[in-house]
């Protein structure tokens, strides 16, 4: 019996598949719910597993794009089960001890200098890489030296590979952005010093008590959910000739995949704990780049933070991810000097921008969202008052 494994639909509105790459090769014996094969659709990478145990026979190459439910294997059941091989069993060591040894010439072993040894460590270079003096057997300084001063040489080569269908509909959607809104983005700077002073303090009792580290990315989801509760606008998105405002945050968070960027969404992350938080964004982050995320992982999102800083970027301007109607990038931290109470000190400074989309967000709302992540972030206690100010609550004004 030939069993047809075909491909399944991976979400709505998606028609064709790329095969990514065979997990197992033609004529291989596979067993049942074993992952035989990877393939790319334009949101995600998906596995497909041999529904019986069996032959493999392979019907359509890696690279090839074809349409959902095509046919792209067989399983011949009726393949004899392939015996195991037994290990190769090994020669008792008095035996071999009685063995005689073959002659042999040996060869005198090139030795470096200590100095010539750290100097090759520190530049990533073999010993075999290194040429001794003629008719030295030691390798010196100057012979490591000479060899890193050696032009290297210049490859004028050129290879070519097909685009996936994931970066393929990533380059198309970050171009229509460019041409059906009307995007602009705002800038302010953070300092970071009472964050990274919390985080410095608790982080240890945190691991303990949650089992999970606590990063920046939890400070900044918790703001931007009481920022969006405040200007709804920057949450809501635009369909057809209506304005659609949610009141709950889903809040996607950008990863770099091996596949090319992916956005998992963490559902109502105004109800989340810094924890829970911080849970959610390493499981989702994890699972996107072992190229395990879901479809369903993946939509529905109503505002998205992107974080260049982990690849060391100061100031960027980042693209919305539509249908949503803004975006808040993240940088890296650098220490600067800042005026506080009219003294020069140097602080931990994060630069932040807002891409937003000015047919449905205008300055007001797009400057008081950002003025409002930042004093929530360089004031965390408002974060547990829901942004408002301790004091002015202590006095009920």
């Amino acid at each position: 019996m030939s069993v047809e494994i075909k491909v399944p639909s991976p979400g709505e509105s998606i028609t064709e598949v790329q095969i990514a790459r065979w997990l197992k090769a033609d004529g291989d014996y596979v067993y049942r719910e074993e992952e035989i094969a990877e393939i790319d659709s334009d949101k995600a990478t998906l596995t497909i597993a041999a529904e019986a145990d069996g032959q493999l026979k392979i019907l359509a190459k890696e690279g090839e794009t074809i349409p959902v439910g095509s046919v792209i294997c067989t399983i011949d059941t009726h393949a004899k089960v392939p015996e195991k091989k037994p290990l190769p069993k090994q020669e008792p060591a008095k035996a071999q001890a009685t063995q005689p040894k073959a002659a042999a010439v040996a060869t005198p072993k090139v030795q470096a200098t200590p100095l010539a040894a750290k100097l090759m460590q520190e530049n990533k270079l073999e010993p075999s890489q290194v040429k001794p003096a003629k008719g030295s057997r030691r390798i010196t300084k100057n012979d490591v030296l000479k060899m890193i001063e050696q032009p290297a040489e210049k490859s004028r080569n050129e290879r070519r590979e097909k685009m996936t269908m994931l970066r393929k509909k990533v380059s198309e959607r970050l171009v229509a952005v460019k041409q059906q809104t009307a995007m602009l983005t705002t800038f302010n700077e953070v300092d970071m010093l009472p964050i990274t002073e919390l985080r410095k303090k608790y982080k240890d009792a945190f691991k303990e008590k949650h089992g999970v580290g606590l990063g920046f990315m939890s400070f900044f989801t918790k703001a931007v959910c009481i920022a969006l509760e405040k200007f709804p606008a920057v949450n809501a998105r635009i369909e057809g000739d209506e304005i659609v405002y949610h009141d709950y945050c889903d809040i996607g968070i950008a990863v770099s995949a091996p596949k090319g960027l992916m956005v998992p969404v963490i559902r109502n992350a105004e109800n989340l704990t810094l924890a829970e938080t911080e849970e959610q964004v390493m499981n989702l982050a994890s699972r996107a780049r072992d190229g395990k995320i879901t479809i369903e992982e993946m939509t529905g999102g109503t505002f998205t933070i992107t974080n260049g800083g982990v690849f060391g970027s100061m100031l960027s301007t980042p693209i919305i991810n539509p249908p949503q109607s803004a975006i808040l990038g993240m940088h890296n931290i650098v220490e600067r000097p800042v005026a506080v109470s009219s003294q020069v000190v140097i602080r931990p400074v994060m630069y932040v921008a807002l891409s937003y989309d000015h047919r449905i967000i205008d300055g007001r709302e797009s400057v008081g969202f950002l003025v409002t992540v930042k004093q929530l972030l360089e004031n965390p206690v408002k974060m547990l008052l829901q942004g408002n100010d301790p004091e002015k609550l202590l006095l009920g004004l």
